[in-house]
């Protein structure tokens, strides 16, 4: 993400790449602190950017959710799942099951046979991120991992003892809760937490 007020080079010759990011993401926000939140202009071009990364389902379902006008919560009703989860189905980070898959069809007005088409098989998870984003809000969640990665790895061991938190058995969603501080965005994230069973492997050098 680049500052309007330095060039790339001026940060990266003077600071760490990280920090010139953090840089960067700030000034843009500082930017827009005073500017009524709508849609910036930027966000359809960001959207053809990342189609080459893209499942040919995206195209199919993004194309029909700007037609109808829809937002992901009102596609996630008709569906019944979370936003989040309908989402990552329009960016092919997850699995559609048939009556996704059905329903999608009817609140899309897409044919389902092409859905089944374009849906079947695994997802390429992560494909369509590189890391850490340039994308300032998906930097800020970069940015929470850094700082409270090892807190969270800490507090989930002392609690759970050894294993690993799941990412398949796994669920999250979006909150907006709003106070008289103003808006607040609450991310819950919910895996599931199996036991890590270590294995000892013999290693034998011919």
């Amino acid at each position: 993400m680049r500052s309007r007020n330095s060039s790339p080079s001026s940060c990266s010759a003077l600071l760490p790449f990280s920090t010139c990011q953090y840089v960067s993401a700030s000034n843009f926000y500082a930017e827009r602190m005073e500017t009524p939140a709508v849609a910036s202009p930027g966000t359809h071009a960001k959207q053809e950017e990342l189609k080459p990364r893209l499942p040919p389902s995206s195209i199919s379902l993004f194309e029909a959710k700007k037609k109808k006008n829809l937002s992901f919560e009102a596609i996630a009703k008709h569906v019944g799942r979370n936003e989040v989860a309908i989402a990552a189905l329009f960016y092919g980070q997850a699995m559609a099951s048939p009556e996704d898959i059905k329903r999608l069809s009817e609140v899309l007005h897409v044919s389902a046979a092409v859905l089944e088409d374009q849906l079947s098989g695994f997802p390429s998870r992560g494909s369509t991120l590189e890391m850490p984003s340039k994308d300032p809000t998906i930097y800020r969640l970069y940015e929470i991992v850094q700082n409270y990665g090892q807190a969270y790895k800490a507090v989930l061991h002392e609690k759970f003892g050894d294993g690993i938190m799941s990412a398949i058995s796994f669920s999250t969603k979006v909150e907006k809760e709003t106070d008289e501080k103003g808006d607040w965005a609450k991310i819950s994230l919910r895996g599931k937490w199996p036991v890590v069973a270590w294995v000892r492997v013999r290693v034998r050098v011919c």
